[in-house]
């Protein structure tokens, strides 16, 4: 019976993706830096969708967040080479990229005040990223970040989500809440002040 070429071919692509699928994160990152395309088909595949739904719980733009996905793999290509397993698993360190890409995109399309209805959406995608804002995140991560949130004043909640999940600086929380920086400063430090102590009350409890 004559072999047909396509058909191996074929087979053997399966059987390479279907390897590269069984291989640890870390080997798959490496793979991609290489430009491996078994490797580099498995890396996107196992995170697509863990980078698409991070960016769409940032931007609430479908279309959007597909172009941030894109880039945010074109980024980790480009920084495969800087990756360090014992800092963060592949995982989070996509996700930071991820995150950094959405707050980008939405700093440049969307440079308007947080309305109150995007809070849950805000934090939803705060938890899954990692970052020098451990203390502040930690007051937002519990099952009710939301209530709490909204326990504070509005203007207080806006320049709390702002800075410390949509990466804002006090001089960029006053320029969306068009405030003076000394204002904006003060809501983000009375806001967060709360948050730690309605978090220090509940640890108590």
């Amino acid at each position: 019976m004559q072999s047909l070429p396509g058909a191996v071919t074929y087979l053997c692509d399966v059987e390479l993706f279907s390897r590269a699928d069984r291989t640890d994160d870390a080997s798959l990152l490496a793979g991609l830096a290489i430009g491996d395309e078994a490797a580099s088909t498995a890396f996107v595949r196992r995170f697509q969708g863990a980078v698409y739904g991070l960016a769409l719980s940032v931007t609430a733009e479908a279309g959007l967040a597909e172009d941030i996905s894109q880039e945010v793999f074109v980024r980790a290509w480009r920084a495969a080479g800087s990756y360090d397993a014992r800092r963060a698993s592949v995982l989070t360190w996509l996700l930071t990229i991820t995150r950094n890409a959405a707050i980008d995109a939405v700093r440049i399309r969307r440079p308007t005040p947080v309305l109150d209805d995007t809070l849950d959406r805000l934090i939803g995608a705060t938890l899954q990223a990692e970052g020098p804002e451990q203390l502040a995140l930690r007051a937002v991560e519990s099952r009710h970040a939301a209530e709490r949130l909204r326990s504070l004043p509005t203007e207080q909640a806006r320049a709390v989500v702002l800075a410390v999940i949509g990466g804002c600086t006090a001089a960029e929380v006053g320029r969306h809440e068009n405030v003076p920086l000394g204002t904006a400063k003060t809501r983000i430090r009375t806001g967060l002040r709360r948050l730690r102590d309605s978090l220090r009350e509940e640890s108590r409890d």
